[in-house]
């Protein structure tokens, strides 16, 4: 099975259309609100190379980037590929 973790806050735009293209591809994954947590967003930061906007998107523990990168990797076409169980 594929991890999809994506870090993310309440009301962020970016953080909802990044959800909505995985949930259109029926991808499950895992939502860590950094919103609430500093500690959370401190351990993004790190995963994310000093990136600190959300949302941060994880395939498999490799950094995909935010909402931008995930839909030009889709455009590209590859996002599917990485999907792939």
């Amino acid at each position: 099975m594929t991890k999809v973790e994506i870090y993310t806050k309440l009301m962020c735009p970016y953080c909802a259309r990044a959800k909505a293209l995985l949930e259109q591809k029926g991808v499950a994954y895992r939502e860590i609100d950094v919103g609430i947590n500093p500690d959370l967003r401190a351990e993004m930061v790190a995963r994310a190379n000093g990136r600190n906007t959300v949302p941060q998107i994880f395939i498999n523990d490799a950094h995909i980037g935010g909402c931008d990168d995930i839909h030009a990797l889709d455009a590209a076409g590859g996002l599917d590929p990485l999907l792939r169980p």
